[in-house]
């Protein structure tokens, strides 16, 4: 889980005719509070449960679209949340969306980018790998910055959170992150 969290920064995420190089990235575990898959199987966590490879998309403080990558075998809760993009194609309709025109403003936060994309609740389960929400590997190694999870108040401490050293696509700057070694 913490290897596909930090191997996720530098590939892309496409819906449509819009696209984004993921630059931010966090882990979650059934083994820790703040995953939603602590609580165990339920109808919400079904899907954390499932595949790997599959999309968990949820509703955040009744607003917001969350989109995960579900990344340990079945029977395991585990998902990386795809926390922000550095935007690629499409940002005639992601400013469209969001109501913004700076690139920076676009996809620089959760809610932010699955709003950008129009990624919704009927997302949820879908492959990652076949769409319609495709994720791509990226063409080559880039350089990652570890730091502790964000917006949280339970297990916030673990150094589970994965930057694209020096984006200015993030959603919160690097507080005391520390290089990792790119694979």
């Amino acid at each position: 889980m913490l290897d596909v969290a930090r191997d996720l920064i530098g590939c892309a995420v496409a819906v449509g005719p819009c696209s984004g190089v993921i630059v931010e990235t966090e882990a979650y575990h059934d083994s820790e509070p703040a995953c939603h898959a602590y609580v165990g199987l339920t109808p919400r966590t079904r899907t954390l449960f499932g595949p790997p490879g599959r999309a968990y998309v949820y509703r955040s403080y009744g607003i917001h679209a969350l989109l995960n990558a579900v990344c340990e075998p079945e029977g395991v809760g585990a998902a990386v949340l795809i926390r922000a993009l550095s935007p690629l194609a499409g940002r005639d309709v992601m400013a469209a969306r969001r109501g913004a025109s700076d690139p920076r403003a676009l996809c620089s936060g959760p809610g932010k980018l699955t709003q950008a994309l129009g990624v919704s609740l009927e997302h949820n389960e879908s492959d990652l790998t076949a769409g319609p929400i495709l994720i791509t590997a990226r063409p080559e190694p880039v350089p990652v910055i570890c730091d502790t999870r964000i917006g949280i108040t339970k297990a916030a401490e673990l150094p589970w959170r994965f930057c694209l050293e020096g984006s200015r696509y993030l959603s919160v700057p690097v507080r005391s992150g520390r290089p990792v070694t790119p694979s």
